[in-house]
């Protein structure tokens, strides 16, 4: 990845990952996957464009989902933690989007490495750039 291409990775995760986390504050348990997801598939197609790639909206979701998927695998404990705490008047509105924030940037991170690969090896998103 290119010092250019990181720089707007950076942007743009991070940008999507305080929104999210805004999303997360709403004390309604479960209410945070889905921002999640929604936050995480506009990523993907913003990131998508860093590496010159269109992706429909579909392939974003699914790649996005996966993304999360090894995240929330890999820090099971977040998860249930950020979830749990919306339960707890006020303190979960701080500490859920806290733990968001943490696991969409990991995402995020890790999609932005998905999607250079893949610009790399295919000829449709290699050409575009």
């Amino acid at each position: 990845m290119t010092n250019a291409e990181k720089t707007k990775c950076h942007a743009i995760i991070h940008s999507f990952a305080v929104a999210c986390g805004a999303g997360n504050a709403v004390p309604v348990p479960g209410l945070g996957l889905a921002v999640d997801t929604l936050t995480m598939t506009s990523m993907c197609l913003s990131l998508a464009s860093v590496f010159g790639g269109n992706l429909t909206e579909e392939v974003a979701k699914g790649m996005a989902i996966a993304a999360l998927k090894r995240t929330m695998l890999k820090q099971p404990i977040k998860v249930i933690a950020k979830e749990l705490a919306k339960l707890a008047p006020w303190l979960g509105q701080v500490v859920a989007p806290t733990i968001s924030i943490a696991l969409i940037e990991a995402a995020g991170w890790a999609l932005a490495g998905d999607l250079e690969r893949r610009a790399h090896r295919s000829p449709a998103m290699a050409g575009a750039r």
